[in-house]
């Protein structure tokens, strides 16, 4: 009865920082419908500036209190700026370049951090009124902990009451309902967003300062909590802050019990439970179909590539072909990467594009590949060629798998579902170390030599990529516009969307998976971080970098991405901050991606 009693109670506290977190990004999404990737990072911050507050005043619980409440203030002005100075500059934009810029802010205020706070971890000492427990069926329990227990239902209570007895969770309400009537009606949609958004931060930040005693600031902080608080978000539903609460002790409760019951399967279990949830309900579990925006940008169909610019690219493809011959090694292994990174992207680009399906887990298909030739390799000595020719097999087969469970969700739910599974490809290749050789990865992938690989590498990355634009402008491709612009209409006239959704997942997760296994000969090994969340959101950024509106977009932006990216990691230490802000600026100034802006400018 202890044990129990002692792991429900570790698994409410728990589960407070994640509710907190979690209410903050539902509240932000449901006014102004940007999924702000920067939210970990107001997380992060709360905790330092909590730290810095906390340790110059007496240890004291009201002096405690102050400090947390002044940590949350700060973090609410922090991301009053963000949004004023940036957000508001996108709302009109396609959602995923918000979360473009949101992910450039989460980029520079990593390194800002380092400058402020410096590398180390900051534990908070630990006062003698923190230090105490309290004795449950015969267990000992800490008693700040308990306070937390206490502190995440009066956070929900002064939630629900500010959002049902107040004019101002009234606006919320109705602009998270319908933003553009809400407008039409007199609401000042620009007061109530940087309002709601400086809520949100403060949310996050109150969550930050709040794990002080249990753990220590540091940099890991941001990526280690956005992640579950997407899983909380989705799994409660877009927009319910009673629901974040639910999911929020769900994955607690689960987390606390997991650890102990089945530690062997902790890493995968948060991303199976909202797996399950999503298929059974696709709104989450208390969510709601939000009515769609009119103010942002409606989508267009990718143009034919004109006879100049096939030229010009099959120019290009000539002088890659012959760069081994003049090119120092180094360079040659650099553009290697480039083309295998305007493959993925290009992958995802016809999800993204024709298909209209976001995906944040594009890195299973590419993970799935790279271990499918390294296991060829490996286990039955395969050559290369073969090797390669069951990475876009295996990689393709399970995307046809899964997309049978995903073609019924649209938007953030099948973006979250995405990634959900790609977690769990991660978490299975994190684990299985008989199989995939665990952190140590499999190792002695290697080419016949750096030449000849370099051309296998430019044929069947110039070929997968000739195929997937004309895929994108075939019928298939001009049927998946179709459902992708107007399903019902779509349907009138005879067209499947979710098999022509399922056919693109396919197709899109076959060429990743060609990717994967094309880059698990260039670097001789795999590792599971093939399959993680970084690796998702290199894609994105490729993708809408160069622009989702244009054949040659994901080549534009793998190129610029990647190239820029090993340049900043040679010269500068702040590369993040770099980075981060030429992301930001590129979104400003090129909403529709670098070649939409060409395209622009030229017309």
């Amino acid at each position: 009865m202890s044990f129990l009693a002692i792991q429900f109670l570790t698994g409410l506290s728990g589960s407070v920082s994640l509710f907190l977190m979690s209410a903050g990004l539902t509240i932000i999404f449901g006014v102004t419908r940007v999924v702000n990737f920067a939210h970990g990072s107001l997380y992060m911050l709360g905790a330092y500036i909590g730290w810095s507050i906390l340790t110059r005043l007496p240890h004291d619980p009201i002096w405690f209190a102050g400090g947390v409440i002044a940590a949350a203030l700060a973090t609410a002005c922090i991301g009053a700026a963000i949004e004023t100075t940036l957000l508001r500059r996108l709302y009109r934009g396609p959602e995923l370049f918000q979360l473009l810029a949101t992910f450039g802010v989460m980029l520079a205020i990593q390194d800002i951090t380092l400058l402020v706070w410096g590398p180390n971890d900051l534990p908070l000492p630990r006062a003698p009124w923190l230090r105490g427990s309290v004795t449950i069926f015969g267990g000992h329990f800490p008693a700040y902990d308990l306070l937390l227990v206490a502190i995440g239902p009066t956070v929900l209570a002064a939630l629900l009451l500010i959002l049902n007895r107040t004019r101002f969770g009234m606006l919320i309400r109705a602009c998270t309902e319908n933003r553009d009537l809400a407008a039409a009606l007199g609401v000042n949609h620009r007061i109530l967003s940087t309002s709601v958004f400086a809520l949100g931060a403060g949310l996050a930040g109150l969550g930050g300062a709040l794990i002080l005693p249990d753990t220590s600031a540091n940099t890991q902080l941001d990526l280690a909590v956005i992640v579950e608080a997407f899983v909380v978000v989705v799994v409660g539903g877009m927009g319910s802050v009673t629901g974040a609460f639910v999911a929020s002790l769900m994955i607690g409760e689960l987390q606390a019990f997991g650890i102990v019951l089945i530690p062997g399967a902790t890493l995968v279990l948060v991303f199976v439970i909202m797996a399950v949830v999503l298929s059974l309900r696709p709104r989450g579990l208390l969510g709601d179909a939000p009515v769609p925006s009119a103010t942002a940008a409606p989508a267009k169909p990718v143009p034919a590539v004109s006879l100049r610019v096939h030229l010009i690219g099959w120019g290009l493809v000539f002088m890659a072909a012959i760069t081994p011959l003049w090119l120092p090694p180094y360079w040659l292994s650099v553009l290697t990467e480039v083309l295998i990174a305007a493959l993925f992207a290009s992958s995802l680009h016809l999800m993204m594009g024709p298909g209209g399906m976001i995906s944040f887990g594009h890195a299973a298909w590419f993970g799935l590949g790279a271990y499918g030739s390294a296991l060829m390799v490996r286990t039955l000595a395969a050559p290369m060629p073969l090797a390669l020719l069951a990475a876009p097999v295996a990689a393709g087969l399970v995307a046809m798998a899964f997309g049978w469970f995903v073609v019924r969700l649209s938007g953030v739910y099948l973006a979250m579902l995405t990634l959900a599974f790609a977690q769990i490809v991660w978490a299975v290749a994190t684990q299985l170390t008989w199989l995939t050789g665990g952190d140590d990865g499999i190792l002695g992938v290697w080419p016949s030599g750096p030449v000849p690989f370099f051309w296998w590498v430019l044929s069947l990355s110039v070929a997968a990529i000739w195929l997937l634009q004309r895929v994108a402008r075939s019928p298939f491709g001009l049927a998946l516009t179709a459902a992708r612009d107007c399903e019902p209409r779509a349907l009138s006239i005879g067209l499947r969307a979710d098999r022509l959704r399922m056919a693109a997942f396919a197709i899109s997760g076959a060429a990743a998976g060609l990717s994967g296994g094309l880059s698990a000969f260039a670097t001789g090994s795999v590792f599971p971080t093939y399959a993680a969340v970084g690796k998702s959101v290199d894609g994105l950024l490729m993708v809408l970098l160069g622009g989702m509106n244009t054949v040659i977009g994901p080549i534009a932006g793998a190129v610029a991405y990647t190239g820029f990216y090993d340049l900043l990691l040679q010269t500068t230490s702040l590369w993040r901050l770099a980075l981060g802000l030429t992301i930001i600026t590129l979104v400003l100034a090129f909403p529709d991606g670098l070649a939409g802006g060409w395209r622009r400018a030229r017309s």
